[in-house]
Formats: structure tokens, sequence, C-alpha cells
């Protein structure tokens, strides 16, 4: 959570929708949220509830550096990051030089430090760059800017519930988007987490350290990459841990007001001994001006 309050400036100019690299999901009802034992129940994943969600497009994956990079150039936005004139980087990421003056971190995070500099196309501060990353997610993203590129684009955030569809691939109550169990068969890897000893040694089985191209691994039976893993997505939604419990079936979006906004899918830095939030069912939130370097998303739009 950032000190300073929001800024002001709102983009809103429709750059022509289209739905070339989105998949149609062709909605229905499905069982949203989950009992798991090992899930968080503070976080109000539970109970299992039927819901109905009407046809929509969701985008195959997270959006990109790529992506983002030309919605930046053609219409000059700078991210909130980049106004504030910092983000949050992991600490492993950070340059010496530049470690000594990161000293701040969010309350209970210590590896999260603050670094001047940071942004989308600085993720780890002054001196780094995306020029190799183009085809990963853009991260330092924060809800307010995700909102901003969505107008630019014609599209719009998907509702948890959406994403939540969209990511169980057409099964019902599976734990993640491609079954049950977390690895394939020979051990193989389907999504980009932390392995190792958390926060501080990481082996890389997965192959990356940091984040994966943006249609790395399998996707899903819906076609759609990385639903879990990678990159926390920002949700349309306001978060909330008893909205669940409303009447509202149908098309649910949220409360109407609130204070942090819902993330899914968990990131490169979930591991199961803190945070196994790497499953369709799992969410948490982040204030609308946060930004950190495993925060992205991805774009729906109505069918």
């Amino acid at each position: 959570m950032r000190i300073m309050t929001g800024k002001s400036t709102c983009y809103n100019k429709t750059n022509g929708f289209t739905t070339e690299g989105m998949r149609l999901i062709n909605g229905g009802k499905f069982l949203m949220g989950t009992n798991y034992e090992k899930g968080f129940i503070g976080d109000g994943e539970g109970p299992p509830r039927e819901v109905c969600v009407d046809p929509f497009y969701i985008d195959e994956t997270a959006v990109t550096n790529l992506q983002f990079s030309k919605f930046v150039e053609e219409t000059k936005y700078r991210t909130e990051a980049e106004e504030y004139g910092w983000s949050f980087v992991f600490h492993m990421f950070i340059e010496k030089r530049i470690r000594t003056n990161s000293t701040q971190s969010p309350p209970n995070t210590p590896w999260w430090k603050k670094v001047d500099g940071a942004s989308w196309n600085h993720p780890e501060g002054p001196g780094s760059g995306i020029q190799n990353r183009m085809t990963h997610p853009a991260v330092h993203i924060s809800w307010n800017d995700a909102t901003q590129y969505c107008l630019w684009s014609g599209k719009r955030l998907p509702t948890e519930a959406e994403w939540e569809l969209a990511a169980r691939g057409g099964m019902n109550k599976n734990i993640y988007p491609w079954g049950n169990e977390l690895y394939g068969p020979n051990s193989q890897h389907l999504c980009n987490i932390w392995q190792g000893e958390f926060p501080i040694v990481n082996t890389k089985l997965d192959g990356y350290d940091s984040t994966a191209p943006a249609n790395a691994y399998l996707p899903n039976k819906y076609g759609l990459f990385n639903m879990v893993g990678n990159v926390w997505e920002w949700q349309l939604d306001w978060f909330s841990t008893d909205y669940h419990r409303s009447k509202v079936t149908k098309n649910p979006k949220g409360p109407e007001t609130g204070y942090s906004k819902t993330i899914k899918g968990g990131s490169y830095l979930c591991h199961d001994s803190y945070c196994n939030r790497y499953r369709v069912a799992a969410r948490s939130s982040n204030t609308p001006d946060s930004s950190t370097g495993n925060l992205g998303f991805r774009c729906a739009s109505d069918a």
C-alpha cells in the first residue's frame, strides 16, 4: 500500500476493440470457491457456491511488455509507479549499489523493498530494462493503470467470477487450471512459482526466478496461459471476504465500494511454505494505486 494519495489523471480513449488474442468463454453455471483444507478461510475462498456467468471474452495471456509499450507509445501514459517515483521490488533482484538505500518494506513482507525509479519498463529499478522481456507480462502495474489500458483497448478487467470460470478450464472443483496435481508427468512444471527456501533460495527448477513469458507452459483447456503463477492479476471487483455469502449468483461483480481490489492467480513468488495461492479459487487484494514486481493483469470483454 502506498502512503501518497492516488493520481487524479484519467486516460479515456478507445483504440478500437478486437478479439484477436482472446478466447470466447461460453459462460454458464459453475461452482465458484473452495473448501480446500489447505486454503485460506480468512480470504473468503469458500464455501463453494453455484454461480452463473454470461458469455465473455478473455485474453489468452496477461498483457505483455510489448502490448503495454504500444499503449504507452501512443498515449504517453505514465504509470502510477512512474508518477510516484518508486515501486516495490523483490529483494534478491535489487543491485547492491541500490540495496543500501532501499530499506522500506510493506508490513510483514520484508522481502519487498521500496526502490526509487522502479516501474514497468525498469522492473528492478534504474539500469534495468525490458528489452529481453517483451513477451513477459508487464509488471509494476496498478489497478488504475490496468483500467486505463483497458479503456484504450476497448476492453475491461474481468470480474472475479469470470476469471475463475476461465481459469478452471471447464473442469469442476479442480484445484489448478489443469487438474488437482501440482506437477505433470515426470514432475513436469506447469506454472511459474517459487522452488527452494523462500525468500532466500530459489532453485529455479521451473526455469525462472522472476517472470516467465506470458505464454510459457501449457495452456488450460480453454487455451489460457498462466492463469496461476507468474504474476498476480487484477480483477474488476472490490475485495470482500463475505460478499460471496450474499444471494448474488448471477454475474456477481463484488461489492459496490471497498478499500482494495481483488487479485487472483498468485505469482512467481508463491511458495507452499507461506502462500499457496497459485490455485484457481485462491484470492487476495491490494489497493488500486499499488504496484509491485509481480503484479500485472489481463483483459476481458462482454461477448
